[in-house]
């Protein structure tokens, strides 16, 4: 596959980047490119070991769910949740993936203010603003390793409806200190101000590290989880959130019948109960981060102290090396589109020891400036 020389700007337009990792072939796509025959997908942070096996197991039986309508409240998926957190089924939503539940939750602040803070997840705007909400944006200092802005973020509370926080934060895969998060959430409850926590890589850090627990002193918070990343299981989109029993009413209410299929609710309840196949993620995870790290670091990268299944680094030259990458048949995420990143950082996805060995060998090479030619 032939690829024109040079860096990023001569020839790609960088608005045709896709907006979100996974989906790599639309990258070529994009760039009219021809797609290879084998890609290595480090743009998305799924769990490499794939679906758990309880799962695999499961799924001759799930047939007969093809001819019956689910429960409409997402059963058994709803309870299993609840159980596992130890909360009541009423605190609970099921969504069709976490992408329907942030919409859903955009919509309880249509006209109004919200605060979004970048670099993160591109969604929280995309949802607020399809209905016709102010952002008030606060970007994360480079200079200071994209460290939760606090005094900044305590500075625009009054102004706003709602705050959104990812934690831990995509790109960057950064968890907010505990003392940080509570004296921003402690503010928001006084003046009225809601908080939106988007969970949905904490299962790879400690389940004990999720605001979960406490929701009950934060009548004002709304937590939204996502089951795709630590569970592999992005085709079926499955997640939740886990709010006041009133506010999971609200949410209900707009929900269609059925919003959550009947053999994703019977998948998502067996996940719950992977403890084993869950600690295996976190190791494998913090393992193959550590390695990464250090590999990037002895070769002059910048590296984000991530805690999560994924890394984000700046290179010498990352749309050189983005597409460099892609001559090798190797997709990483472009930052293009998170602010304050603006392309000069890529980010990885961690994946099997095999994969992974193989994407620090191209990069080896690449940064010994040796050409690709496949």
């Amino acid at each position: 596959m032939q690829l024109p020389e040079g860096e990023l700007e001569p020839w790609m337009n960088t608005s045709q980047l896709p907006a979100h990792g996974a989906n790599p072939r639309h990258v070529y796509e994009k760039l009219g490119l021809e797609i290879p025959a084998a890609i290595l997908d480090f743009s998305e942070n799924c769990n490499p070991a794939g679906p758990p096996p309880a799962v695999l197991k499961l799924w001759p039986h799930l047939i007969s769910r093809l001819i019956a309508y689910p429960d409409p409240s997402g059963e058994p998926f709803l309870s299993e949740v609840a159980n596992y957190h130890g909360i009541p089924v009423s605190s609970v939503v099921a969504g069709n993936g976490a992408a329907e539940l942030l919409s859903l939750i955009a919509e309880r602040y249509r006209g109004k203010q919200a605060i979004v803070v970048h670099p993160t997840f591109s969604e929280y705007e995309a949802t607020l603003q399809g209905r016709g909400v102010e952002i008030i944006r606060i970007v994360s200092s480079e200079e200071d390793g994209f460290k939760l802005p606090v005094e900044a973020i305590l500075g625009a509370i009054p102004s706003a409806s709602v705050l959104y926080l990812c934690t831990p934060n995509n790109p960057t895969g950064i968890l907010p200190d505990r003392a940080d998060l509570l004296s921003i959430i402690h503010k928001a409850g006084k003046i009225g101000c809601e908080v939106v926590l988007d969970e949905a890589f904490i299962d790879f850090i400690d389940e004990n590290k999720s605001f979960i627990p406490l929701m009950n002193d934060f009548p004002h918070v709304i937590i939204v989880r996502s089951m795709t990343k630590m569970y592999a299981i992005p085709g079926i989109r499955l997640g939740y959130a886990v709010a006041q029993p009133e506010v999971i009413a609200e949410l209900k209410e707009q929900l269609p019948h059925w919003n959550v299929n009947g053999i994703a609710s019977a998948i998502g309840a067996v996940c719950l109960e992977q403890e084993e196949y869950r600690n295996e993620a976190i190791r494998h995870a913090n393992e193959e981060r550590r390695k990464m790290t250090d590999f990037l670091k002895q070769h002059g990268c910048t590296v984000i102290n991530s805690e999560t299944n994924f890394l984000v680094f700046k290179p010498s030259n990352a749309g050189k090396l983005y597409t460099d990458m892609l001559r090798r048949s190797i997709v990483l995420r472009h930052t293009e589109n998170f602010r304050g990143m603006d392309g000069h950082y890529l980010r990885i996805g961690m994946k099997s020891s095999e994969e992974m060995e193989k994407l620090r060998s191209n990069l080896a090479k690449w940064f010994k400036n040796e050409l690709y030619r496949p």
